[in-house]
């Protein structure tokens, strides 16, 4: 196996991290590659430190240059179908969502070191800065992460059972059922790109998420039928999400951040269709 292929998994997560887009991964783990077939690699004592640093300014040179500011309605980041090893803290769209309000630069810094365990030495080589700017990047990008998202021990089995119990209530328009699983302060975020029908601003509070949820589960959507459209509980982004799919097409997914209590505090749907191509079967 070649070195590029040994670290290509590790290249993909660096990549999505950063960017929150699989498709843009892609792209950047490809340029990644062409760059690595080009240089003497003779000179390269340590593979994995000089991928991952090529990757690394792939992808926030991508970042930088990303026009997000002009998305129609909330940008979210692109579910990613993972495994039930996969660590949710790292890899949560609650997670993601934080990150984006980092700068490039502190964004790359917090991925390499908090999610990977680069050294702050190997990730100044790799984001082309002193170590002690790494350090103190490293230390503005925690304590803002900290301050947005607490961290606390999560449950899968209580993440699923929270997922199902929703995922009954709101197709079945049970307003009451959907109160007692939302937090009072919890939020919609829905994310349709200007390209489907998609609330363009977040819907907040438990009476009006639970409306919501209950009024859409019962109309056509694009197209489909609420009886023609199939619900499937998988793992996504390191935690229970639901993938709904009809007319041979995926149409949307849902993934939710929990409180403490167990309750659902944030709700992230993303129907954008160039959003939905990693959770589509090939």
């Amino acid at each position: 196996m070649s070195a590029f292929d040994e670290h290509r998994r590790l290249l993909f997560a660096i990549a999505y991290r950063i960017l929150g887009s699989a498709g843009d991964a892609e792209d950047a783990v490809q340029e990644t590659w062409l760059k690595w077939s080009a240089a003497e690699r003779s000179d390269v004592a340590d593979p994995k430190a000089y991928l991952a640093r090529i990757v690394t300014n792939q992808a926030t040179d991508q970042l930088r240059t990303a026009r997000r500011e002009t998305y129609v309605g909330p940008w979210l980041p692109e579910p990613l179908p993972t495994s039930a090893e996969t660590d949710p803290d790292d890899v949560s769209m609650a997670m993601l969502v934080v990150l984006e309000t980092l700068t490039p630069i502190e964004r790359a810094v917090f991925v390499l070191r908090e999610v990977f365990d680069f050294s702050y030495t190997e990730i100044a080589s790799a984001v082309d800065r002193t170590e002690e700017a790494v350090r103190q990047s490293a230390h503005r990008a925690r304590e803002h992460v900290r301050a947005r998202r607490p961290r606390f021990s999560s449950d899968r089995r209580r993440h699923r059972d929270a997922t199902e119990r929703f995922l009954a209530a709101a197709t079945g328009g049970d307003i009451n059922g959907l109160m007692e699983l939302l937090a009072p302060d919890v939020t919609l975020w829905t994310d349709g790109g200007g390209k489907v029908r998609q609330a363009r601003r977040p819907v907040s509070g438990a009476a009006r998420v639970a409306a919501w949820m209950a009024g859409v589960a019962k109309v056509p959507y694009e197209g489909v039928d609420p009886a023609d459209m199939r619900a499937e509980v998988i793992e996504l982004n390191g935690a229970p999400g639901v993938v709904f799919s009809g007319a041979g097409r995926v149409i949307a997914t849902l993934t939710f951040d929990l409180d403490e209590q167990g309750r659902i505090r944030e709700i992230f749907n993303v129907a954008n269709p160039d959003k939905l191509r990693a959770v589509t079967p090939s």
